[in-house]
């Protein structure tokens, strides 16, 4: 498994809330749950006083991707480096997935955390996740949606740094509301130009 992958969990966490709108999904264990995906294992043991520790660690996480939204590497770096430092974790070879077609293993790297609660496990994913996704593609690759009011994460994978929208549903209500405002434009001239004649 692609060790950047694991930035998604970042992701998500961050996704949770919408501060323009002033909506917040992380509200619940069921909630945290589901932000570990398949690894339901490591969620069986959060509770209810996980919901205020993974919200302090989603502002956290927010701050590095606006850091690099604004263009501060060096911030989002620091930021980043902080929440390593608090949350660690260690490379482990694992083998336990479907073996290969010869019987062997299908040995890959996981990142085994030891936490002391759910949320110190998944910010520690989390963060080295986006520590990979960082190094690998460069800072100016983690982004927020630069359609308003939504402002979610996303990671740019394009191959020409292109990314601006956490999504094509952004993206095209964006370039829809870019469309409209250009023809309320031209009517708005058309309008001018006749009437000075």
């Amino acid at each position: 498994m692609e060790l950047a992958y694991y930035s998604d969990y970042a992701v998500r966490l961050v996704n949770t809330e919408e501060p323009a709108r002033n909506k917040d999904s992380l509200t619940s264990v069921e909630v945290i749950r589901e932000l570990f995906g398949a690894n339901v294992q490591a969620s069986r043991r959060a509770t209810d006083s996980d919901v205020t520790r993974f919200r302090s660690v989603r502002a956290r996480l927010r701050a590095v991707f606006e850091a690099a939204d604004g263009g501060d590497q060096t911030l989002a770096v620091d930021l980043l480096n902080s929440l390593l430092l608090e949350f660690p974790v260690s490379p482990q070879i694992s083998g336990h997935d479907t073996p290969k077609e010869d019987g062997s293993p299908d040995w890959h790297m996981h990142l085994a955390d030891h936490p002391s609660n759910v949320t110190a496990g998944y910010a520690a994913i989390a963060s080295m996740g986006l520590a990979f996704h960082l190094t690998e593609y460069g800072v100016d690759r983690l982004g927020l949606c630069e359609a308003a009011p939504c402002r979610n994460a996303y990671l740019d994978t394009s191959t020409n740094r292109s990314r601006r929208y956490c999504s094509d549903r952004c993206a095209t209500r964006a370039n829809v509301a870019a469309y409209r405002a250009r023809k309320r434009l031209e009517t708005s001239r058309s309008d001018s130009t006749s009437r000075t004649d």
